[in-house]
Formats: C-alpha cells, sequence, structure tokens
C-alpha cells in the first residue's frame, strides 16, 4: 500500500487489512458511524498493578508490559465512547479484562452509554500467572451489545463454551490473546464481508482471526506498521498516560 505523506490527502476512512500505527481513538474516530458489527478491546490498563504493588516491575517482573504506554481511566472511557459510536445497532463489543476489573475496576467504563452486558467468557490460558492467594491462569472476555439489545437472529453460533481452553505464545507479544477464541466470537456474530474493529490491537491477532471472510480495521500505538500522519476527521487528544515503573 503507497503510504499518504500529506494528512489532508489521506481517505477519510481508514483501509481494511493495514496495520496502522496510531492512537486508537482517532481511528475510531475515522470510522462511519454505526458500521462496525463488532469490535474487540483489550485495555492497557494498571489497576491490580498498582493496587498490589507487586515491586520489581520492569526489572525482574513484567518488562515487556511495563515498555507498552499505559492507559488511565480516562483514556479508556474515551475509547469505549467511540467504541460505541462505531458499533452498529446490535452489534458486539468483546472487552478483555483480567478479574480484579472484572469484581470492582471497571463500573465507569461503559456508565451512561448504549451498551448492555450480555455474556462472558472465561479464557483458560494453561499457564499460570500471579497472585497472593489463588495463581491466575485465566483471563475474562466481557461481552457487550449495543442497544437494542437481542440474541435471536444476530448471535448464530450456540456451540461454544463459556470456558474456553487454548494455549498461545506469549513471546510474540505481552498481551497475545487466543485466535482460535476470538475467530468463533467473530464467526457468531458477523457475517462475511462486516466490518471488525480492534483499535488496541497488539499482536494484531484479531486480524489472524477475521481470515479473509471479514474485513478488520485496526491499529496499535505500539505495535502498528504503517504510520498515519493525520486524520482529518480526528478529534483533538490527549496521550496515553506512560507511569514509571516501581523498582523496589
Amino acid at each position: 500500500m503507497k503510504r499518504t505523506e500529506n494528512p489532508t490527502d489521506a481517505p477519510r476512512e481508514p483501509e481494511a487489512g493495514v496495520r496502522y500505527k496510531m492512537d486508537g481513538r482517532a481511528l475510531l474516530a475515522a470510522i462511519p458511524a454505526g458500521s462496525a458489527s463488532a469490535v474487540f478491546f483489550d485495555p492497557q490498563y494498571r489497576g491490580i498493578l498498582d493496587k498490589m504493588r507487586y515491586g520489581n516491575e520492569g526489572v525482574s517482573r513484567g518488562r515487556d508490559r511495563c515498555e507498552l504506554p499505559q492507559m488511565t481511566p480516562e483514556v479508556i472511557r474515551s475509547f469505549m465512547e467511540g467504541i460505541s459510536t462505531a458499533l452498529a445497532p446490535s452489534g458486539h463489543l468483546f472487552l478483555w479484562m483480567d478479574k480484579f476489573h472484572v469484581c470492582e475496576g471497571a463500573q465507569d467504563w461503559a456508565d451512561g452509554l448504549p451498551l448492555d452486558v450480555v455474556d462472558m467468557v472465561v479464557w483458560d490460558k494453561e499457564r499460570i500467572g500471579m497472585g497472593y492467594r489463588t495463581r491466575r491462569r485465566s483471563e475474562y472476555l466481557l461481552v457487550l451489545q449495543k442497544q437494542p439489545k437481542r440474541a435471536k437472529g444476530v448471535w448464530v453460533d450456540h456451540s461454544i463454551p463459556d470456558v474456553w481452553r487454548e494455549s498461545v505464545n506469549g513471546k510474540t507479544h505481552t498481551h497475545v490473546k487466543p485466535v482460535g477464541l476470538q475467530r468463533a466470537l467473530i464467526e457468531a456474530v458477523t457475517r462475511p464481508g462486516d466490518l471488525v474493529v480492534d483499535p488496541a490491537a497488539g499482536s494484531f491477532s484479531v486480524m489472524e482471526a477475521c481470515g479473509e471472510s471479514r474485513r478488520f480495521i485496526g491499529c496499535d500505538i505500539a505495535k502498528g506498521v504503517v504510520e498515519w500522519r493525520g486524520w482529518p476527521t480526528a478529534p483533538t487528544l490527549r496521550p496515553a498516560v506512560t507511569p514509571t515503573c516501581s523498582v523496589t
């Protein structure tokens, strides 16, 4: 693809199948309202890390994670607003969370938006992580649907279990997600040719899950490939904050 050097010459809509390097909020602003059948969002939150203060973050623990731009709750909220606008009526948002945010840390993310929680999938990663009590080996995929809420004729595959076991190669990206699960969900709520969006794509696993049958539009502020020099329709954005990692 030929890169556009002059922002005024840039198309007002992003192209499908391109690994953009840009702020995901600008990408969402450039997508026509109501055009996405599904959106995946894996926010770079810090909730449990800031609460527990495990120590040695960025040195002996979580070095790759520490290097990624972090999202404040205000930044996450602005992503959610953009996602709500981009989604088609009855479209689905698949929102990745850890145990901390499922239990107590994400109530304000979608407050007042036309997004209803309709389901949740537990991803068993088949490997153990941190924890002062039980050790974490799961992540949680909260399923939200833009109003009007309905399942009949929208969610077509009823064979997906609510606990999904799939291992991934964590060396490719610190937050790599399961392609098989994402592919199953995409096929359950979209049709061939539909638009699937990921504004914080990381390893671009959602792009892989879409294959050739769905249109994928996505970006990552750190791991994208094609840099875009400005969207004519993008709002003025405050950068995601990168906090200083604690070292003890």
